[in-house]
């Protein structure tokens, strides 16, 4: 119970930009938090684990199911356009409650997890650096992945080799960000710094793990 967060929010993705603090500029990633609504909660007692079910996002009501015409009438919201559980202490909310922008303060530290952009197949340099062969007139080894194994001793490839193949579109958590500013009137968020993602993106703000850490971290007053 001690490791989980105690407040998080969904938002999108809308872009970056930087900002002058005043001769300093600082690059930040513009959010759209909120507000969600707790649609559920989850209970050792009855689902086994603890979690915070919150939904974000307007949809027609005729693009909505009826068992989740139901759910939402059974939690008193509006139809949702996306769930997502986090691992929040369901004892600190209630169903129905709604979620600002304004649960984060400027200066706090945030986790961000969204889904990183997809680049496709891609080859062993662009996918994990690798250095490549000489670029001059004359080599035969430029960009290839070179010897990826043993010869007739296993006589196989081991798994967890670095091959070509897809890169992007996972799951990426950007550690301990700081909350640059809190638009209340408007639901945005800036975090300083890059969060995973294209735009328009769903994003999820959660309170640092790392809190109160500082950049090799340890503890700092």
């Amino acid at each position: 119970m001690s490791n989980m967060a105690k407040k998080a929010i969904l938002g999108k993705k809308l872009g970056m930009t930087q900002l002058f603090v005043g001769d300093v500029v600082v690059p930040v990633t513009v959010i759209k938090a909120g507000p969600c609504h707790v649609t559920q909660l989850k209970s050792n007692e009855k689902d086994g684990y603890e979690a915070v079910q919150l939904g974000y996002g307007d949809v027609k009501e005729a693009r909505v199911n009826q068992p989740m015409k139901g759910h939402f009438r059974k939690a008193g919201t509006m139809p949702l356009e996306i769930l997502a559980e986090v691992p929040l202490n369901p004892q600190e909310f209630k169903v129905g409650q709604k979620i600002l922008a304004d649960i984060f303060h400027e200066g706090e530290r945030a986790d961000v997890t969204g889904v990183s952009k997809g680049k496709g197949f891609s080859g062993v340099v662009k996918r994990w650096g690798f250095s490549g062969g000489p670029a001059s007139h004359g080599s035969t080894f430029h960009r290839a992945p070179g010897s990826i194994g043993q010869c007739a001793t296993p006589s196989r490839v081991f798994k967890g080799r670095k091959l070509p193949g897809r890169a992007g579109g996972a799951r990426v958590t950007a550690q301990n960000l700081e909350i640059f500013r809190v638009d209340s009137e408007r639901n945005l968020i800036l975090v300083r710094g890059a969060v995973p993602g294209p735009k328009g993106s769903l994003v999820v703000l959660r309170e640092s793990v790392k809190s109160g850490r500082g950049k090799a971290g340890k503890r700092v007053s």
